[in-house]
């Protein structure tokens, strides 16, 4: 994995998800991860699914779970509150839930409304029985995210990384 300037972190992710043989992107258009899904959209081999709705990943990763393939839902924090019944799926179900999730709601956060689901994503993920790992870090975010998928996809269980939004980059309605 590259350890390089901050701006590689969505290539560290990358090549995580392809040493994982993940081969299923679900999202929901994000800034965030856009550098990652133009990596993932030009890869051969992985099946980019563009979601109305963040829940809606959850239920195509357990069908690619049944179908022999492994999926990546990519989500901004607001998501996590779409997903929460959801999660009980994964659970109960037992099948693989890898989730990577960028922050917004952290400081520097100009909309108040992304401030709730930002302090308290990682709690609500806990409760719904995802294992949680924060990186504030860029030469974090790779290393964390082949450790969440490996737990994920081994026992199997839900696993989700929260990339903080200094590393993302924080939003503003000014030009």
């Amino acid at each position: 994995m590259n350890s390089g300037a901050a701006q590689d972190w969505p290539r560290d992710i990358f090549d995580a998800l392809a040493a994982l043989d993940v081969r299923q992107v679900a999202y929901v258009p994000d800034a965030g991860h856009t550098e990652l899904l133009a990596r993932c959209a030009a890869a051969r081999a992985v099946r980019m699914v563009l979601l109305t709705t963040e829940e809606e990943g959850i239920a195509l990763l357990a069908g690619a779970w049944l179908g022999g393939e492994r999926g990546v839902l990519l989500m901004q924090s607001s998501g996590i509150g779409n997903c929460l019944n959801m999660f009980s799926l994964a659970r109960v179900c037992r099948f693989p839930l890898l989730v990577l999730v960028t922050m917004r709601g952290e400081a520097g956060e100009f909309n108040p409304w992304q401030l709730p689901m930002g302090r308290n994503a990682g709690e609500l993920l806990r409760l719904a029985g995802v294992r949680v790992t924060r990186v504030d870090e860029a030469e974090q975010v790779g290393p964390a995210v082949a450790a969440a998928g490996r737990t994920a996809f081994a026992e199997p269980a839900g696993a989700a990384v929260l990339i903080a939004q200094r590393l993302v980059g924080v939003k503003s309605f000014d030009g």
